[in-house]
């Protein structure tokens, strides 16, 4: 039964539930999933109006807005839930897990297919937005706020903006289980590569680094300048 898969996923995946009651009465991201399926099925009949109509509720009532077109998948899980938007012609497979934020958007305005096919056991983070109709493999993990806009192969792990795969592996754990902490910072990977080639080029045309080379620290932290604002 959908409802008690729901519970279970919830359950399974945040930490801070102590009861399928509670879980049934008190979080958001569950009552937008019942409500999205009741004004799915409106919508297959095509009762395009009271489809709508109860989407509108659904996003007053819990600050997650699904159109009633999209496709979702038993085990869905929105953890907290506000300002998350589902496009119409998104597709969402089995037991994903998403965070607060999450937009699976379009980027056209031509009708048809325009949203995100979403494969099962995929981990979606906090703020993270998917535009356009691509897919994201099954068992992937996108990290928060990473804009996705090319489709991943299964088993990825995506980050920042445009979203990139940086692993090809998955640990075990099944969805849910993407620490956002120990995502690398592929901004600050990048410089360090750069200034460590200009280092080398320095070093071999003038035998000594510039003192005042920008450059991270073994702390993690950047220094040379003055980065002040």
């Amino acid at each position: 039964m959908s409802i008690r898969r729901d519970l279970r996923a919830a359950r399974e995946r945040d930490p801070a539930a102590r009861s399928s009651l509670e879980v049934a009465l008190l979080y958001p991201g569950l009552h937008a999933v019942w409500l999205h399926r009741a004004a799915h099925a409106l919508w297959q009949r095509r009762l395009h109006f009271p489809a709508r109509a109860l989407s509108q509720f659904g996003r007053w009532f819990t600050g997650i807005e699904i159109h009633p077109g999209a496709r979702i998948g038993p085990g869905l899980f929105i953890d907290h839930g506000m300002g998350v938007v589902i496009g119409e012609t998104s597709v969402i497979g089995e037991d994903v897990m998403m965070y607060h934020g999450v937009t699976l958007g379009g980027t056209s305005l031509a009708k048809g297919k325009r949203h995100p096919t979403i494969g099962d056991r995929v981990s979606i983070g906090a703020g993270a937005k998917i535009l356009g109709p691509i897919d994201i493999g099954a068992d992937s993990r996108v990290g928060a706020n990473a804009v996705v806009v090319r489709s991943v192969p299964a088993n990825s792990v995506v980050v920042g903006v445009p979203g990139q795969v940086i692993s090809r592996s998955r640990p075990e754990g099944g969805a849910g289980t993407l620490d956002d902490g120990k995502l690398p910072d592929l901004v600050a990977t990048t410089l360090a590569s750069l200034t460590g080639r200009v280092d080398d080029l320095e070093r071999t045309l003038n035998g000594a680094t510039a003192p005042d080379a920008v450059r991270v620290g073994a702390n993690g932290i950047w220094s040379g300048d003055d980065f002040s604002i």
